[in-house]
């Protein structure tokens, strides 16, 4: 059975077996194929190209990302160039938008998009969107929410559009640099990791293309069809803006004293425990405040997760935190540690936060601090719908770090200027309260009759734990009854629940 005649017969037997001729051993070499691939590629063409080259038509998908936050530049310059190509009909399914998508109104005017699908919606966009202007309401989803989605094809991406801080000829990316003529950096490209992964068609448009091979990449060349290069694709200065700006409030610096102290007496401050700050400044700032107690007592935190900033970083490098799991880099310092440090780790939102996904790092979380518009006497949380019915926020991973986390703290002072902060009932259920476990003002803690453990243990810490009864009550005798809120018959938004239902609705406002 050795033989060459032997061999030959069990060759064309699997070749016949699996329906193909045998290798007749004339494969050319072609010793100039490096060269030319680090010059030119056909994934490499024009946006207009590139959209004509994924079969785009009329009443398709298109996915973004938000990581450049204020910065960004891809979904104006991609969505004008549609409406110039006389696209009409189009489903924009964006992780988040923001103030920066204002053009965004004119081209919903016009018939290029007719349907949304976000995490949130901010400025001139979500004013005009609250009172009406589109016709198909607007489905907002939390990111883990959304990562399940595009993964079991409730939301189908016909073509991504992702912008990345670098790639090469052939598609690899990633939301930072080692290029010296690097224009702009974002970090972790999480987000757009299951719209790379799912879409039938991917395009990564980027300002610095660079020599193959671009690794470490977060996004791989076998999941992208065409690359664009453009004059720029986002303005690193901005990621930090708005809702995850530091702050130097001093109510806010109080709140995130009163919030590391619920902190450090219940319970799950111990060795090797995790943790997670959403936006808003109270709750960035309060990891600060953790700090010192993690270095008197001699505790590390095993990771930090969600939306990285500058203050987890120096903790992570003065080794408080052993590793970083980042979705969203919140700072330019956040993005240059994940290009430099092998212990912060880029992660797609199905492994941060998907309610599908068991290895999802959520589902590892001891502690999370995050903020909120409105908190009600049922504890249930509206961090996306404002006190005049205005949208103006977004739903980002509350939800989901609220559900699967140990511990789930809210802080919010408890009016901001006339507008009170807790209420009966939250104008919009985004987070469950049967899943929100403390909540800080400045005028005291109230903690979720579901966990009288957790009331023990910080009663007997001394701190100041009231009925949140009461906090309503003290809102009230200070701004009054609120004026009921004008809100018209048509709906505006569908807010989808973690799990794939439906949560609440958003009414349009008609004043």
């Amino acid at each position: 059975m050795n033989s060459i005649k032997d061999r030959a017969a069990l060759i064309a037997q699997a070749a016949a077996r699996m329906n193909k001729e045998t290798f007749k051993g004339t494969l050319p070499k072609n010793p100039t194929a490096r060269t030319e691939l680090q010059h030119q590629s056909a994934k490499v063409v024009t946006l207009e190209d590139a959209i004509r080259k994924t079969g785009l038509k009329d009443g398709m998908t298109i996915s973004f990302h938000h990581h450049f936050r204020g910065g960004d530049k891809v979904i104006n310059l991609v969505v004008a160039k549609l409406a110039e190509m006389g696209f009409k009909n189009l489903h924009l399914a964006s992780s988040s938008l923001i103030d920066v998508h204002e053009p965004l109104i004119e081209h919903i005017r016009n018939g290029v998009i007719t349907k949304i699908s976000t995490s949130g919606l901010r400025g001139k966009l979500a004013n005009e969107i609250s009172h009406g202007l589109m016709e198909e309401p607007v489905v907002f989803r939390s990111h883990g929410g959304r990562g399940s989605a595009i993964a079991n094809g409730d939301i189908h991406i016909d073509v991504a559009f992702l912008g990345a801080s670098s790639c090469d000829p052939m598609g690899n990316a990633c939301g930072f640099s080692r290029s010296e003529n690097a224009k702009s950096i974002c970090g972790s490209l999480g987000y757009a990791l299951p719209d790379a992964q799912y879409a039938d068609k991917v395009v990564i448009l980027t300002d610095d293309l660079v020599a193959y091979p671009n690794t470490p990449n977060a996004i791989s060349e076998r999941n992208v069809d065409y690359v664009v290069v453009v004059d720029s694709v986002g303005d690193s200065s901005k990621i930090s803006s708005g809702a995850i700006r530091d702050t130097k409030n001093p109510r806010d610096i109080l709140l995130a004293q009163q919030a590391a102290k619920v902190i450090i007496n219940s319970g799950y401050f111990k060795q090797g425990f995790s943790i997670q700050t959403g936006s808003g400044g109270a709750s960035l700032a309060a990891v600060k405040f953790i700090r010192q107690s993690m270095i008197d007592q001699g505790i590390t935190a095993s990771f930090a997760l969600g939306g990285i900033t500058a203050h987890m970083v120096k903790m992570h490098e003065e080794g408080l935190i052993e590793r970083l799991i980042d979705v969203q880099s919140f700072d330019k310092v956040a993005a240059e540690s994940l290009k430099n440090d092998p212990m912060h780790k880029e992660v797609s939102a199905n492994e941060y936060a998907s309610y599908d996904e068991p290895g999802s790092a959520t589902h590892n979380l001891d502690i999370v601090i995050l903020s909120a518009l409105e908190v009600d006497v049922n504890f249930n949380v509206n961090v996306l719908v404002g006190s005049d019915g205005i949208i103006r926020g977004a739903i980002g991973g509350h939800p989901d770090t609220a559900a699967d986390s140990a511990l789930s703290i809210i802080v919010c002072p408890l009016l901001r200027g006339r507008i009170p902060c807790v209420v009966d009932e939250v104008t919009t259920h985004i987070t469950p309260g049967s899943t929100v476990d403390v909540v800080v003002t400045e005028y005291g803690i109230a903690v979720n009759p579901g966990r009288p453990e957790l009331k023990e243990r910080l009663e007997k810490a001394g701190l100041k734990i009231v009925d949140i009864h009461s906090l309503k009550d003290r809102a009230k005798s200070i701004i009054g009854d609120a004026a009921p809120l004008p809100f018209g018959d048509k709906v505006v938004g569908i807010v989808m629940n973690r799990d794939g239902s439906v949560m609440d609705v958003i009414k349009n406002i008609t004043e």
